[in-house]
């Protein structure tokens, strides 16, 4: 940069013109000037290039402003559409499909949903293996879509609250406690069976045990004794024909002899009673258990 003075005369006037002073260059000149605008394209060069890559990158993974790709921000929260693979694990308030498909949660090795409190502690775990479902929590609780409880347990009890129960494997059903249910009915044209291979097996009920074939025998077989005992009131067997056919016969012995045998007697209203067996019949001798 050159500065240059100027003096100015009036007429009739002479001066001298001063002599050339120091001229000083203010400025960037020679290869600092080319490196300046070197550097200077260059920041251009990576500003398109980032541009382009921003514009690429929104493209390819289709940023909108309502979300990306198939993942669309609503109110309710997110929506994803079509299958999505999580690599890590995914943590959700709740987890609803489409109405008109179903939810389908898959994996290579197992599923596994847990369920945490403020401290976050798990306080309910559902575990789906290749060959075990697992659960663990304190209580376990399926509802019908009306929200009736239809199987409920816990470490208590286990709860049925269908109108029916149906085992249909051909061993049935094994319980190593008691069961309590108002009625075991068997299915149509199929043999109900209560057993107890090693212990005994007791039905108790406060106002009535009810045992009915309607198209077929009931059977009672016990390698010991059946007991059949009424406490206040009165065993009734109300049938066409009752029969004994292996009761013990005695031999003909003395008089007096009765070999600890007794005779069965029936009263004119179908009570029974027992009698000391004689050579001939002796229920007219305690005929008065009758009256």
């Amino acid at each position: 940069m050159v500065r240059e003075q100027y003096t100015t005369t009036t007429p009739g006037t002479s001066l001298e013109r001063p002599k050339n002073q120091n001229v000083y260059k203010i400025g960037i000149y020679g290869w600092r000037k080319r490196c300046l605008y070197l550097f200077v394209l260059l920041l251009l060069i990576i500003l398109v290039v980032n541009f382009s890559l921003t514009i690429w990158i929104l493209k390819v993974m289709w940023f909108s402003p309502t979300g990306m790709g198939h993942l669309r921000v609503t109110k309710e929260g997110l929506r994803l559409e079509g299958e999505s693979e999580f690599l890590f694990p995914l943590y959700a308030k709740e987890i609803d499909s489409r109405e008109d498909s179903s939810l389908l949660l898959q994996s290579t090795h197992n599923v596994t949903v847990n369920a945490r409190n403020s401290n976050g502690e798990v306080t309910g775990r559902l575990n789906v293996g290749p060959r075990m479902v697992e659960f663990h929590g304190q209580q376990l609780q399926i509802n019908s879509k009306d929200g009736k409880p239809l199987f409920t347990v816990d470490e208590d009890e286990v709860a049925i609250g269908t109108d029916k129960l149906r085992v249909t494997g051909p061993e049935g059903a094994l319980f190593e406690h008691s069961v309590e249910t108002p009625l075991v009915r068997a299915e149509a044209f199929k043999q109900l069976r209560l057993e107890s291979p090693t212990r005994s097996l007791s039905m108790d009920a406060p106002k009535g045990i009810n045992i009915k074939a309607q198209a077929g025998n009931i059977e009672a077989l016990s390698q010991m004794d059946i007991k059949l005992q009424s406490s206040d009131g009165v065993l009734l067997l109300d049938a066409e024909t009752v029969r004994l056919p292996k009761l013990p016969q005695g031999t003909t012995g003395g008089p007096g002899w009765s070999q600890g045998l007794y005779e069965i007697c029936v009263c004119p209203d179908g009570k029974l009673y027992m009698s000391v067996a004689g050579v001939s019949s002796t229920c007219h001798e305690y005929s008065h258990v009758c009256q």
